[in-house]
């Protein structure tokens, strides 16, 4: 249960902590988020856990927490500055790539202790940072899109654009993630795992993306309210 306790706890840590730097550092804040998450992410997708009875990886709360930074910047700043954050995390991404390949090419000295380890895990992850890259920059960018979408509808229907952010968060973030998972591992492990297998982690990560979709509701609500505070004091 040990993992159960620690995945959940990361949950909220996390999508707290994407809070916390807007509270702190407003949208800057969100910014500096999309960098340091676009990099654990891409470090954690390695590493694999059994929880709730399912084989995963650990970065996909990590990675949920980008799609809740674009929706919060949506929401509270516009479709420009969450396009922004996107495209930052599509540079942070690509440079993750060049500096962590790079590093693999110097020749380590008698005394090094930690150049094995740092090939064992770097050595074998360029396609896999890749796709990440090419599917992170598709469906990051069609979740903003979908949002304001969403928004447009939504405003139309009702005329209040305050009302059912619920429905334009979980409706583009829920469609986004489906997206990411089914083209991730099409673009990460086709051919190196049998249709059976790779439809098995499509089933285990979408259902775990579906918990952190919903999960981040409040957390938009929550920072529409910083919002509203700081622009009240």
């Amino acid at each position: 249960m040990m993992n159960e306790v620690l995945l959940v706890a990361s949950l909220f840590l996390i999508f707290g902590g994407v809070l916390l730097f807007y509270r702190l550092f407003g949208e800057t804040g969100l910014y500096c988020w999309t960098v340091l998450a676009t990099i654990a992410a891409n470090i954690e997708v390695l590493i694999v856990i059994d929880a709730f009875g399912m084989e995963q990886t650990l970065g996909n709360v990590m990675f949920a927490s980008t799609f809740l930074t674009t929706d919060i910047l949506s929401e509270v700043a516009g479709k420009k500055k969450a396009n922004k954050a996107v495209t930052l995390g599509i540079v942070t991404s690509v440079a993750f790539i060049v500096i962590s390949q790079m590093w693999l090419l110097f020749t380590p000295a008698a005394s090094d202790w930690a150049s094995e380890s740092i090939h064992t895990i770097f050595s074998n992850t360029p396609r896999v940072m890749l796709a990440s890259l090419l599917v992170y920059a598709v469906t990051q960018r069609f979740d903003v899109w979908a949002y304001h979408k969403w928004w447009e509808l939504t405003k139309k229907k009702c005329g209040d654009s305050k009302k059912y952010l619920w429905l334009r968060n979980n409706g583009s973030t829920l469609i986004s993630q489906l997206l990411n998972t089914v083209l991730f591992t099409l673009g990460a492990f086709y051919g190196m795992y049998s249709v059976d297998t790779m439809i098995a982690i499509c089933a285990s990560s979408y259902i775990i993306y579906i918990v952190t979709s919903l999960a981040d509701t409040p957390f938009v609500y929550l920072a529409r309210r910083i919002r509203n505070s700081v622009h009240s004091e």
